[in-house]
């Protein structure tokens, strides 16, 4: 292990060079139609949409003449995949000129900017955001890409009794992966490191002869299935008795990621690991894992080769895989940023080489489009994994432990329905060491869960999400804000139960602690209701409810026994039983205060017969 301070000064040196990779050029027409519609504390602009376009980069010069892209405080990809958005943050009075362009993939330059338009907000009262659904529309299947969740390198399961605050890592990190199971509906769980020298997977005999255990492999994935859930095998880090050059390593547990000295060792591992695993699981069973090569080999923090290098690591893992069984999934390129997509499937296109599934990552945004780039090379029907995702890239950033990653998440579920198969929240706990374990119970750390399991608010948001009924209905939203501030999702369970899920957003980080300004009230309409009168029920996820956080006593790193207790009493979601709905012409409405960052679910439980 590195120190902490050694490696997360590493990290912060590293973190943003990117590996050479080869400039993919595609033509887009300029983007037309840009309209700009003033709001209280925002403006809604829309565009038509332009074939073939991933997503779309939103340039704003302010009234000093600085001129920007938006970045949304922060996110590794600039572009947005709708065509649509709130542009927030806007001081009131300010007048802001907007282009738009189109991009075909996140590192492949934008088409033509469009013609300006100048835009400001406005003041004053914003009016009622209606939400209306009508039970007796259409409704199809609720689409669930929360069902990938990450994690933290899964050895954390052989830590023993090991502990940390006194919390037992293992214990603790297991129950964890039972809550996502159990509670959020999670199937798949995507770890770093399956190759980590902790695991003992490849060394070299006295002889120089390869040799391979699986053993603490097998206790691993053993425990995954006991729980409920399937791995997603990536496959790194580099053993070091195969790297190139075993002195280039990442995280405190030093993973090493140069590519290996012999193309051959390599290929034997991913051979051996696929043929120990299906005779260990059978084919049937392993053929529903994802294999995907390596993790962000477009940073060079994470891979010290080329981009040549890395097709020839895909190339030599899918060869490694067929040869075992045909129906192994391999995918990738696992890239930061949404990128080297088109560059792999071209290279496929172009090879022969198999890909079964892609995977790409992305922080603090919602998933670009990725299937007009996959149709350009023949891959149009291909799953799209994003197997990391979140609300933010930075280790211990304030915007983590907050309430504003609540309705990030349920707009990137959102988002993602109908064109994404998964979208993989990183990750699911506080237990996470690669930049050094925890130093304070809320540390601002990637997790759902914090150390000893308690909920945070974007745990609740993903159960919020999981918790809704299977037929989503669709949703009419007029008003200030509608759309692009406030979305929501209407689901009917089996038993005639309505959730009204509603949630109040931006992706704009600049705004984590809120903007009085874009709070909204609500009124929601529900039509086509059976049953003479509805128990009501309102769980409210915010800055002043289902957040542990804030009762965490200012200045407690760790909280004593008395506090521990306190704390887990309290974490619960927030609940409130309003009087009973009984509807007039078969239609019930309720009226809801959401502040922004925030999200509300009604919930109508019919009663009697």
């Amino acid at each position: 292990m590195t120190s902490t301070s050694s490696a997360r000064t590493d990290w912060e040196q590293r973190v943003y060079d990117r590996t050479g990779s080869a400039v993919l050029e595609v033509d887009l027409p300029r983007v037309s139609g840009l309209r700009a519609e003033a709001g209280v504390g925002h403006v809604a602009l829309s565009w038509d949409a332009v074939p073939g376009a991933a997503g779309y980069l939103i340039r704003c010069t302010w009234p000093d003449g600085l001129a920007e892209v938006l970045d949304h405080g922060g996110s590794d990809v600039k572009p947005v995949a709708a065509t649509r958005f709130a542009l927030t943050g806007v001081p009131d009075g300010a007048e802001v000129t907007v282009e738009v362009a189109a991009v075909a993939g996140a590192d492949l330059p934008s088409g033509e900017w469009s013609e300006p338009v100048r835009a400001q907000t406005r003041t004053g009262d914003p009016g009622v955001v209606a939400v209306r659904t009508d039970l007796s529309g259409p409704a199809r299947p609720l689409d669930r890409p929360w069902a990938m969740v990450g994690s933290e390198r899964l050895s954390q399961l052989l830590l023993g009794q090991k502990e940390d605050h006194g919390h037992p890592i293992a214990a603790e990190f297991l129950e964890a992966l039972r809550i996502a199971h159990d509670e959020l509906g999670v199937r798949q769980v995507r770890a770093h490191a399956v190759f980590h020298d902790d695991l003992g997977v490849a060394q070299r005999s006295p002889s120089g002869d390869l040799e391979l255990d699986f053993s603490k492999i097998d206790h691993i994935y053993d425990t995954l299935l006991e729980v409920g859930l399937r791995p997603v095998v990536e496959l790194s880090f580099m053993p070091a008795d195969l790297a190139r050059d075993p002195t280039e390593t990442v995280f405190t547990y030093q993973g090493h990621i140069s590519p290996p000295r012999d193309w051959g060792d390599w290929y034997e591992l991913v051979r051996g690991l696929a043929s120990h695993l299906v005779a260990r699981y059978g084919a049937p069973e392993v053929a529903n894992w994802p294999f995907e090569v390596w993790n962000e080999p477009n940073l060079a923090v994470f891979w010290t080769g080329t981009q040549e290098d890395y097709l020839r690591l895909y190339d030599e893992s899918a060869r490694a895989l067929k040869d075992v069984d045909p129906a192994l999934q391999v995918g990738g390129p696992s890239s930061a940023a949404a990128e080297w997509v088109e560059a792999l499937a071209s290279h496929a296109e172009l090879t022969g080489a198999p890909l079964d599934f892609v995977s790409t990552h992305t922080y603090g945004n919602y998933p670009l489009d990725l299937r007009p780039a996959l149709a350009r090379h023949g891959f149009d029907r291909v799953p799209i994994y994003w197997t990391e995702w979140g609300v933010g890239s930075t280790h211990f950033g304030p915007i983590h432990d907050s309430a504003f990653g609540a309705p990030f998440l349920l707009s990137g579920f959102a988002s993602a329905r109908g064109r994404v198969d998964s979208l993989s929240h990183w990750v699911i706990s506080d237990h996470f060491e690669e930049l050094g374990r925890p130093p304070r119970l809320f540390h601002d750390g990637f997790g759902l869960l914090s150390l000893g399991n308690l909920r945070k608010p974007r745990y609740w948001a993903v159960h919020l999400a999981a918790d809704q009924g299977g037929s989503l209905l669709d949703s009419e939203l007029t008003g200030d804000g509608a759309e692009v501030l406030v979305q929501a999702s209407t689901t009917l369970h089996d038993d005639g139960t309505v959730d009204v899920l509603v949630w109040n957003g931006t992706i704009n980080a600049g705004l984590v602690a809120g903007d009085p300004r874009l709070d909204r009230r609500l009124k929601i309409e529900v039509s086509g209701l059976d049953h003479p009168a509805y128990a009501a029920e309102l769980a409210r996820v915010d800055e002043a409810h289902s957040n542990i956080v804030r009762l965490l006593p200012p200045g407690t790193d760790w909280p004593d026994e008395a506090t521990w207790e306190e704390l887990r009493c309290a974490d619960h979601l927030h609940l409130e039983q309003l009087p009973p709905v009984r509807p007039a012409d078969r239609t019930a409405e309720v009226e809801v205060v959401l502040p922004m960052p925030g999200v509300a679910r009604l919930r109508l439980r019919p009663e009697g017969p």
